[in-house]
């Protein structure tokens, strides 16, 4: 099972800069997008069905904000869109499939970049997905979170980490969850495989030469609980794929 996922920053601003002709060299399997920006009617949505592709869409109320969409050439088993959590479900931020036993949860994250409010609402919306994750553990233990968490965890995932320090997506509260999550059966997918520094998915658009120089952040994963570890076979990011400001992230399982 090859797994990529990609905020796209408007799943038809991307289109117009390539991303079908991306597709037809086949990156994955499953493709989980995060940030669509649109809803299915408001898409050429047949461009991705003809290359072999089930395109399932959950988009926000608010129109050209958000949104979530995965296109499979594994047809699932079931799909949930939402996770029950009524804010979380109005902005369209997580999407699931199930695989056999093993249940793919594709979500974008809140940015808290905007101000407090909507930090508020990222601390709260973090608090939801967490609660909603141990319980979901219990049941499915074999699960994959991948998508934009607007959270660098560590470091060595961001290019100026001092200069950052008071940044929203790399504060100290934020980083701490991640502490927490990965202690509780999670697993940093790509830094089983690669623990280089540099490795980063998104460069800030108001200075195009960031990206050039590669002073970015890591805010895109894919991680799974601990009983996937043993399934992992190889995992990367693709910082040369530029449809967006984020680049995709890359997993592959042995299932």
């Amino acid at each position: 099972m090859r797994i990529i996922s990609y905020n796209v920053n408007g799943i038809r601003a991307a289109m117009n800069k390539g991303l079908i002709d991306w597709l037809k060299t086949d990156p994955a399997d499953i493709i989980c997008i995060q940030e669509t920006k649109a809803e299915k009617d408001n898409v050429n949505h047949k461009l991705f069905t003809e290359l072999g592709y089930h395109d399932y869409w959950f988009s926000a109320r608010k129109k050209g904000y958000s949104g979530v969409a995965v296109f499979t050439k594994i047809k699932p088993d079931n799909v949930i869109y939402g996770n029950g959590h009524g804010p979380s479900d109005e902005e369209g931020r997580v999407i699931q499939l199930d695989f056999g036993d093993i249940r793919l949860i594709n979500a974008y994250f809140p940015s808290g970049t905007s101000g407090d409010e909507r930090q508020g609402f990222k601390y709260q919306w973090l608090e939801e997905i967490m609660g909603y994750l141990n319980t979901l553990k219990k049941k499915n233990p074999k699960i994959i979170l991948c998508g934009d968490y607007n959270i660098a965890h560590k470091e060595i995932d961001i290019h100026d980490p001092k200069g950052n320090k008071k940044s929203s997506g790399f504060l100290p509260e934020e980083r701490e969850w991640m502490d927490h999550f990965y202690k509780h059966g999670w697993v940093d997918t790509l830094r089983v495989f690669d623990e280089s520094p540099g490795l980063y998915s998104w460069w800030s658009q108001r200075f195009p030469s960031v990206r050039l120089q590669n002073k970015g952040w890591r805010i895109d994963y894919i991680n799974v609980t601990e009983p996937l570890k043993k399934n992992l076979k190889a995992a990367a990011i693709y910082p040369d794929v530029k449809h967006s400001d984020h680049c995709p992230v890359y997993l592959e399982l042995d299932v």
